[in-house]
This record gives C-alpha cells, structure tokens and sequence, in this order.
C-alpha cells in the first residue's frame, strides 16, 4: 500500500467567505522575517493570489531583526509573522519576539516560529513566556499547510484585533494560553484547560475533558482530566459516565465539531492533529453573553494552536536527543549525560569511550544503507548488552557510537571481545573491528563537550596510527593537537597576508646537462623570518580544504611566471606543478585550470601537472575523465613519487600520463644497497616499456647522476644542480645559461 502524505489528501480553495466589501480591499499584512531570500520568494510564491478570509495577503519583507523593528514601528497593521528562529545568532528570532512583546507591547501579532534546524527548537518556557503562536519547521511547511497555520493565525488576529476594541479582559486569554502550554503531557494540559476557561468566566473549577480518535465512536472517548464533582470521571468512556447529559454534550460536540453553548452548561470542541481531538464541559450554572462566547472562541484557536505545540515540541525534543533510526540517546543527549557526570562526585569513577566501526562507509556504499542500518542496529544491540543499566550508550555521529561507563566495564579487555563474535543481521554474518578511543573524565577540564574533545582526540590518534585499535586519551595528544590547530590558523592568517610564495627548483636533461625545465615548490615563511617545512603545512592543509584555494593560488602564480622565465631563457621550459587530491576532486578545477592559463597566455604544452602515484590509484573513473580533460587541453601529466605506492601496470598504462617521478627516498639508496638500486633500474626500464619519460628527483651527487644516466633515465633534479630558488635568482641562473 503506497503512503499518502498529509498534503496529498487536501487541496486548500482560497476562502471566499462573505466579508464586506472594505475589508476585501484591505490586505493582511504578514512580515516574513528571514535571512534567506529563498524564503522569501518561497513564500510569496506558495501564497500568490491567495484570500484569506476574503481579504487578500499584503507580504512585508525584513532580511534581520533590525529591520523588522523598523517595519513593525512603521507598520502597526501586521496580522502575522513568520520568523525564522536562527538569523545573525542562534537565538536572533526568539530575541526579536521578546522584543515585540515586551518592549513595542504588541500582543496582537500572530507570530509562527519556522527553522531549518530542528536541534535549535525553542524550549517549552521560551514559547510561553514570549507568547508564541505556532512552530514549524521549514520542511513541513508546504503550501497548504503554510495556508492552514496562516488562515488559523489570521483569524486568531482578526478576532483579538476586534475583541480587543470593546474586551479588556483579552490579556486574561493570551495569558491563560501561555500558562498552559509550560504544562507537559496531555492529562496535565487537560486539566489547565478548566482551571483557565473557568478563572477567564470567574466561575470554580468544575468540569471535564476528553480525548478523542474520531476513526472511533465518539462514545469511546477517553476522560483525560476532571475537576470539581466530576473527578471521580478521570479515565471513563463517555460510555461509562453516570450523568447522560455530560456524556450527551459532549458527544455532541465531538460528533458535529462545534461549540455546544446550555443554558447550565458550555461544551468545547478542540479539533487536534491528524485523527485526536478534545472536548472539555463545563459547568458555568449560567447562560454565557456574547463576549463570553467571544473570548471562548479566541481561548479555543489559541488551544488547538497550544496542543499542537505541546505535541510538536514533544517530538522535536525526541529527534533533539534521541537517534530516531537506533533509538538511543544522541551526541546532544551525551554531552548532557557527561556535564552532570562531570559535576558530580563520581567523575573519577568513570571513562568515555568512542568507538568506531572500521570500514563501515565501504561497507554501506558497497551493499546499500538497508544493511549498512540493519549493521547499526546490530551494533547498538551488542553494544547495550555489554554495558550495566548505569552505563549510557549513545550514537555520536553516523558509525560512531559513545559509552559512558565506570572504568572496569570499559577495560581493554572487556573492549577487545565485545565486537570478537560475527554481528548477526539480515541473515548474515559479519566480522567487524573498531577503533576506540578513550578518556577518564578526571583527566578532562572543563564541560561534557570537552571530554567528548578528549576521546575523539584519542579515536583519531588511533584511526591515523592502527586500525583497529584502542587508544587513551593523553595530555601530549592534546598538545599536538592543538598545536596542529594553532598551525593551521597561522597558516590561513599567512596565506591571507601572503607570507607564502613559490620557489622554483630546476630540471635537467641528465643526457646533455641541458636545462628544461622547474618545478615550483611552495614555501612559508613566518613573521619572525622562520622557515614552516612543507612536511608540516602541507598536510594540515590537504586535510582542512585550505589547499583548494592554495593550490589554485600556486597554478596561477607559476603560470605567469613561466611566461616571464621564458623570456629570459633562450629555450622553452617547462613548469612542473603538484595538484592534490582535493583540488582534483574541486568541481572546478577544470575551470580553474583553464582560467589560469587564460590569464597568462603561457603555452599549454609547457605545463605538467604532477599527481602522486597514490592519487593515480585513485578512483578509475574519476581519474580517467580528469586526464582526458587535461590532456585535451594540451598538458602534460607526470607522476610523483613514483614507487612509493602500489600501482597496477595495466591501469598505468589507461592513464595516458607522460613521465614518472622516481621518488627521492630511491635516490638515496641507490649507491647504498643492491636493492635499492634494483628498484630505481626496474623504475627506469618500466617507463621506458611504456614509453615514459622518467626523471628523478633529489640527485645530491654526481656519482648518483651518472648511474641514472647510465641506467637510461631520462632528466633529473636536485641540490647537484641547483636548490629551489625564489624568481629573481631564477631568473639571475637562467641568464649565464642562455649567454
């Protein structure tokens, strides 16, 4: 059977109800507060030519808090507000309702809460106190249901707006409103559902209200609350209560969805969500004016819109602290779990692990996320059962899972056999590891984030050193880790300062001496005039993303110095340029490859990009498609550090590159071992097979330069011929060359 989604069992007419003629050429105005300008013209676009209440909508539009301040100031006409939660701060909107309610005093504006971020939803007390209407999230806001929270927050306005020109007694509504949704669970709601309505019409509380499924008959309906008299009435069917004329009123307003005004008596109707709705009766002994009645049919929509909070925010708090797919207590739920552990006195006594599932992304790409959740829950189960009912298990993140246990219960003994036995899950049996990183929280300063810091600092430590492992968290891991930290700030701070520049090393042609080419080489040079190795920068800016932006940077730059050597040479060069892992995976490097040399004019034949043999190994069709890109703009390729990897020849041969890189740790060895000399051999005469250009790289003496040129290898570079040298020097060593 296909599900139906809610929206797909409605369409909403635009009202057309018989308003007089003036009010039909007034507009509602509603002020969409948001700092996404998608949501704006969303909106408008949703609600185009639409009439509520046969009056069409005016839309006002404020991109901050500020501005709409300044449009609420201009503007005291504005029906309904549909802010956004999270604006300039996490907590922009419920500011700005504060605001509006405290200092501009404006009770009358609807105002509905909408967000993108479920985790960020507003805690019971923030609604109430600042007299919040509605709360949505974004993705639930479709355009009936936005038209429905609009049309029911209009007419909540329209008839506070006019009650409030003859009623004083309007404040006693929105307060009683706001005073019942602090109460938590539908019984307690309930029940302030009589003492409110009662306190508004001054009477005692006497009465009660039940909940209704109206897939049901009406007679089924369950009392949920009572007061007074009637107490003994908690938990009967309509069917069951001894006086019939309560349980016949309040069938009759379950059964025809309307208020039932008795001489004796007033029954209310509360329509809910989906298939549950409310009734309450009361015994008001008096027959009710028509400002009672009106006042009840504000209090009733300000109901219908609380016990949809009560119900919304109720859910929101479970998907804020509770992994919906394990049904476990999430990251939010454990640093809570880790403040009060850390506060107490029993800190000393326990440890935080974080384990985490070796190879599961393969795993879930490879059979599909059905099983890669069905492996989660395996996990989880396993998990739960190796722990006490004082321990807390939490999901973290996607495969990574945190305990919370005493130090006994999380020994590496007891850690190395609870994932031992194969998993057993849709009908199969699988094998798993995990790396696991741990922390005693009497080694931790500070809050439960910070011990959550800790053990991921030591569950990183092991998943760079050996899979599989355990790991405890240290004082020195900490302080390499910040330290890498603070590197990659300077490293941001230089490069927006350009304290980074390109150095260029040169090439020779090791069969005549002939100079033919360099390499530019990136260097950073601090403040104080100290040299940062590009061991250590290099990789912190792969892993950070930074080298997107830096490697782009160095392509242009050696690009249009390559234009101005060739000047000074009297033959071409060429420029060797490394390309990382993350530029190639860029979307745009392909632009930006084209844009650099666009910009300096420089031939394409003269550039060759290096790409280290373990990115060639990369992914076959990615890689494939990328070099065919660049080779058809007329580049060529060459791979770097050749042999430090593991290389399929027949995939090397696909590749379609130009030259191999024999990597200096060969170099090295090569006039010191047998084998080492065997290696760089087997190099050279597998690039010669597949008619490869090689050159190596890191050539200190001679003796090592003419071996190579004895073994055939083709061009070379090293401190022998010349050290990486910033541009004015290269141009100063190229000049002698070209006399």
């Amino acid at each position: 059977m296909t599900d139906i989604a809610d929206d797909d069992l409605f369409n909403f007419d635009a009202e057309t109800g018989h308003a007089p003629k003036e009010n039909a050429e007034h507009a509602w105005h509603v002020l969409i507060v948001d700092d996404d300008q998608d949501v704006h013209q969303s909106t408008c676009f949703a609600l185009a030519n639409t009439q509520i209440l046969g009056r069409p909508l005016r839309f006002l539009h404020a991109y901050s808090a500020s501005q709409a301040v300044e449009l609420l100031n201009e503007d005291t006409q504005v029906a309904v507000i549909l802010l956004d939660v999270v604006m300039e701060s996490e907590h922009a909107g419920l500011h700005l309702v504060k605001r509006i309610r405290e200092e501009m005093a404006n009770s009358e504006t609807r105002i509905i809460l909408r967000t993108g971020q479920p985790g960020y939803a507003p805690e019971l007390e923030a609604i109430r106190d600042y007299d919040i209407n509605d709360y949505k999230t974004k993705s639930e806001l479709t355009r009936n249901r936005l038209y429905t929270s609009l049309t029911t927050a209009i007419r909540s306005y329209d008839q506070i707006h006019t009650i409030n020109a003859s009623r004083l007694g309007l404040g006693m509504v929105i307060r009683a409103s706001s005073q019942l949704l602090a109460r938590q669970g539908v019984s307690e709601f309930a029940a302030g559902i009589i003492t409110q309505i009662c306190g508004l019409l001054g009477l005692p509380p006497e009465g009660l209200v039940c909940a209704y499924d109206h897939e049901f008959s009406p007679a089924s309906a369950l009392i949920v609350a009572a007061a007074g008299n009637l107490t003994a009435c908690i938990d009967k069917q309509l069917a069951e209560l001894p006086d019939r004329h309560v349980a016949d009123a309040l069938k009759q307003a379950l059964s025809e969805r309307r208020n039932i005004y008795a001489e004796t008596s007033t029954t209310l109707f509360f329509q809910g969500q989906g298939h549950n709705h409310m009734a309450a009766y009361l015994q008001t002994q008096r027959s009710l004016g028509e400002l009672d009645k009106q006042l009840l049919e504000v209090f009733c929509s300000n109901i219908v819109i609380t016990l949809d909070n009560v119900l919304l925010l109720s859910q929101l708090k479970d998907h804020a602290y509770n992994d919906q797919l394990l049904h476990i207590p999430n990251r939010l739920a454990l640093i809570h779990a880790l403040d009060r552990a850390l506060a107490g006195s029993a800190a000393s006594e326990l440890t935080l692990a974080l384990i985490d599932i070796d190879g599961f992304s393969e795993f879930n790409d490879t059979l599909g996320h059905t099983l890669g959740d069905a492996m989660l829950q395996a996990v989880s189960t396993r998990l739960q059962a190796s722990i006490s009912d004082s321990s807390l298990l939490a999901r973290v993140d996607g495969d990574v899972f945190g305990i919370l246990a005493e130090h006994s219960t999380l020994s590496q003994e007891h850690l190395q056999t609870v994932l031992q036995e194969p998993l057993q899950f849709a009908e199969l049996s699988q094998r798993i590891t995990a790396t696991i990183g741990l922390a005693r929280l009497d080694q931790v300063d500070g809050k439960g984030s910070d011990a959550l810091k800790a053990a991921s600092i030591a569950l990183k430590h092991g998943k760079q050193q050996q899979r599989g492992s355990i790991n405890h968290f240290s004082r020195k891991m900490e302080f390499e880790t910040r330290a890498r930290v603070q590197l990659l700030q300077d490293l941001r701070l230089a490069f927006e300062r350009e304290r980074l520049f390109v150095v260029y090393q040169p090439q020779y042609n090791l069969q005549n001496n002939q100079l033919v080419g360099v390499e530019a080489l990136l260097r950073w040079r601090t403040e104080d005039n100290r040299f940062v190795s590009p061991a250590e920068f290099i990789p912190l800016a792969e892993s950070s993303g930074l080298i997107v932006a830096l490697g782009e940077w160095v392509l242009r730059v050696a690009c249009h110095d390559l234009g101005i050597i060739n000047q000074h040479s009297e033959h071409p060069l060429r420029m060797a340029i490394n390309v990382s892992v993350a530029q190639l995976r860029h979307p745009g490097f392909i632009n930006m490859l084209s844009s650099a040399l666009a910009e300096s004019s420089v031939q394409p034949q003269l550039i060759e990009l290096e790409i280290t043999e373990s990115m060639a190994m990369l992914e076959a069709d990615l890689m494939t498609v990328l070099i065919e890109q660049i080779k058809a703009r007329g580049l060529t390729l060459a791979v770097d550090d050749f042999g430090t990897g593991f290389s399929s020849l027949s995939y090397l041969e696909r590749l379609n590159v130009d030259r191999l890189k024999i990597d200096l740790s060969f170099i090295r060895q090569l006039e010191q071992s047998e084998g080492g000399r065997r290696i760089v051999e087997t190099i050279i005469q597998l690039g010669q097979s597949l008619d490869l250009e090689v050159i190596a790289e890191g050539i200190e003496q001679q003796s090592q330069a003419a071996l190579l040129k004895q073994m055939g290898c083709h061009e070379g570079q090293g401190y022998l011929f010349a050290k990486p040298m910033p541009m004015n020097e290269l141009l100063a060593f190229i000049a002698p060359q070209s006399e």
